[in-house]
């Protein structure tokens, strides 16, 4: 009587181990011999069976043993056909999945291909700088502000760089990201198209058992034979490998275990299994990379769980906004122990400044017989920086003493956009000078104040009048300085006094409304174009009149902080075309002189000029120059002379450009005294192009031939 559960017959089961071994044997001679194609002998894999007992080769093993073989190395069709199945298993594997919120820090990858879930451009995924980003970031909501994605996501290739200083926030692709002052590791992001020769993970690990999907749902209920974490046991990675197909909250699902509910009650979140503690769900030993130590070096925990401990203590204070660089003297003669005072009167000022990407930023550059920036204003973001860089600096030496070069090396290099200039913060240079200059700085200063730099100089243990025979420049200091007023020098009696200026510099330092040489001629302007748009001047070359009023302003740094351009058209009436306030961007005002108009009729050019004065001038910020650019092809049909006196009267420079058939005694009434500085004349429209240049060149010379004092 026959029982299901019966045990098979001995000779049954070696039976079947035979007829196993045989198929087996089968199956490798048909893949070393090359007898069948890839195909046949896929099916040869999945159909070699005896009873219940299926022979499955690894599909890896296939593809080797396959290739390996020589004969089917020579094979062109065989070869083909396993390029295909390699090709389709390479594009079946699995492009990891991450959420919104995932940062880059969390992840020890160095290099990874991710794909994106839409909806990432939301502002409660904090990003931090602009084309590179601090780790602390998320990874998706910096693809979209960096361009890379859209809102509706999509595959990146992240790569992880080193940290830096200074990331600065800005607006972009609905993003806003935020300033950092300084982390301790960066991302870039590029399109998520493999680079060729390199392999990426299929899976990511997560510095912490915290990972990204893991918070997004639920845990499964952990097996009743699971043992928990040990506690005080230090957190290892975790490696969370996902099917192809599986979201990350579906990978969470099926591959981490919760954690037991006395390892809940001692900890805030899921604590990862031990480094080689097997784990019942995974059935594979906790990953650990060393890579996961050296980027996540000095993570502060609580750092992890909130953004705004991120953020620095100060962004600094905004009352003092200003680019600073200190030009400190490293040559021989001013012997170690001055130089070390001159170092702890920087320590101080840095301490007395609130330093941040909000307020003011420092520098310093060293000079003896040559200057060397020793950091620039981007280095650093905050006062503590600042001081540790300082104690770091070493005295160059050299025999010179060469403050003159200095100033024109920090006017041709220092003050740059490469270098952290803000261009809406007023740029000082403090120079320290021991005694006095070997060479001369009047020259280099002037070129210095000429392009906004605000000179100051601190000058210790000063020339006696006796030594004063022995110097290039009896007065530099006077000289040197933006202003003659006192407001810019400081001297100190000795080295041991020098602690006491430190209050009375970082006072004048951020007293912005008195740097008087931020101001430059191409900055502080209202211009007021008045436009002959009578019938004698024509279509053509009216729009070659609208050419030069672009030409003009393009020369210029316009703002609603700098200069500012408005614009009026006159025949016998008059029409503003747009104001001082209208438009606050070069491209925005160019753009508005392209649609003007012509207008067509008779030339009232006294009338406009009042008119001017009204609806232009009238509207200008009183901190401003006033600067009336006339342009005209002909006499005026009524009465010039006092119009134009009570632009002058009022502060009004004006320039009055003639063309073909205007009478040159008007324009010498209409344009302020000196004539010759501001009137010029040209024979035909399309020479108007000739004038910008020297336009130009009178303004500045005119603006920087003011009185310092």
């Amino acid at each position: 009587m026959g029982n299901s559960s019966s045990k098979v017959p001995d000779w049954q089961s070696s039976y079947a181990r035979e007829r196993k071994a045989f198929k087996l044997q089968n199956l490798f001679h048909s893949i070393s011999t090359c007898k069948e194609a890839p195909g046949e002998l896929q099916k040869h894999r999945t159909q070699s069976k005896v009873g219940s007992d299926e022979i499955v080769l690894p599909r890896f093993i296939f593809i080797y043993l396959c290739v390996s073989s020589h004969k089917c190395g020579n094979n062109p069709s065989f070869r083909g056909e396993v390029k295909i199945k390699a090709a389709r298993e390479a594009s079946a594997s699995a492009v990891p999945q991450i959420s919104c919120d995932v940062r880059a820090g969390k992840i020890t990858n160095v290099e990874f291909i991710v794909k994106c879930p839409p909806g990432c451009q939301d502002p409660r995924y904090h990003v931090y700088g602009a084309d590179v980003y601090a780790s602390y970031s998320s990874v998706c909501g910096a693809a979209v502000h960096s361009g890379v994605l859209d809102n509706s996501g999509g595959k990146i290739l992240v790569r992880k760089v080193a940290g830096q200083s200074g990331y600065k926030g800005s607006y972009s692709n609905g993003v806003q990201s935020l300033s950092l002052p300084r982390w301790r590791e960066s991302f870039v992001i590029s399109e998520g198209k493999p680079q060729k020769g390199v392999t990426y993970p299929s899976s990511l690990t997560y510095s912490s058992s915290k990972s990204p999907a893991a918070k997004a749902g639920k845990w499964e209920t952990a097996r009743a034979d699971q043992s928990p974490p040990v506690p005080g046991t230090a957190a290892q990675p975790v490696t969370v490998t996902q099917a192809p197909g599986t979201t990350a909250i579906e990978a969470a699902h099926t591959t981490l275990p919760k954690p037991s509910p006395s390892a809940g009650s001692t900890a805030s979140g899921l604590r990862p299994q031990p480094a080689g503690q097997r784990s019942k769900d995974l059935g594979e030993p906790a990953l650990w990379k060393p890579e996961s130590v050296l980027l996540d070096a000095g993570f502060v925990p609580k750092e992890e769980l909130s953004t705004q401990s991120l953020e620095p203590a100060s962004q600094g204070d905004p009352s003092c906004k200003v680019d600073l660089s200190f030009l400190i003297d490293g040559s021989s003669s001013i012997g170690k122990r001055r130089f070390r005072i001159q170092k702890q009167f920087l320590t101080d000022v840095a301490q007395t400044l609130d330093i941040g990407p909000a307020g003011p930023l420092m520098g310093v550059v060293q000079y003896g017989d040559n200057p060397a920036t020793q950091f620039n204003l981007k280095t650093h973001m905050n006062s503590q920086d600042v001081k540790a860089a300082i104690e770091k600096i070493s005295q160059r030496g050299g025999f010179l003493f060469l403050p003159g070069r200095a100033i024109s090396f920090v006017t041709k290099n220092f003050f740059s956009k490469f270098n952290g200039n803000r261009g809406g913060a007023p740029n000082v240079a403090v120079v320290m000078v021991d005694g006095w200059p070997t060479d001369k700085v009047e020259e280099a200063s002037r070129l210095a104040r000429e392009s906004g730099i605000n000179i100051f100089f601190i000058t210790i243990e000063g020339a006696s009048e006796n030594e004063k025979q022995y110097m290039l420049e009896p007065n530099f200091a006077n000289k040197a300085v933006c202003r003659t007023n006192g407001f810019y020098s400081l001297t100190v009696q000795n080295w041991f006094s020098l602690h006491k200026t430190v209050q009375p510099l970082v006072k004048r330092v951020c007293d912005t409304d008195r740097l008087a040489c931020s101001k430059t001629c191409l900055n502080s302007a209202d211009i007021g174009f008045v436009i002959d748009g009578s019938s004698s001047v024509g279509t053509s070359n009216f729009r070659t009149v609208l050419q030069f009023v672009a030409n003009l302003s393009r020369e210029f740094e316009i703002s609603d902080t700098d200069t500012r351009i408005g614009a009026m058209q006159y025949t016998y009436e008059q029409r503003l075309e747009f104001g001082f306030d209208e438009y606050s961007t070069k491209s925005d005002v160019l753009n508005a002189i392209k649609r003007v108009g012509y207008w067509s009729g008779g030339t009232s050019t006294g009338a406009a000029i009042h008119y001017a004065l009204e609806q232009l001038f009238k509207k200008s910020k009183p901190n401003k120059r006033k600067l009336m650019i006339l342009i005209t092809d002909g006499r005026s049909y009524d009465d010039i002379r006092i119009p134009a006196m009570l632009a002058h009267h009022k502060g009004v420079i004006t320039y009055a450009i003639g063309v073909a058939w205007a009478a040159q005694d008007e324009l010498d009434i209409v344009a302020t005294h000196p004539a010759r500085d501001h009137a010029f004349f040209v024979d035909e429209f399309d020479n108007l192009y000739k004038v910008v240049p020297k336009v130009i060149q009178n303004i500045c010379t005119e603006f920087n031939s003011q009185p310092r004092n």
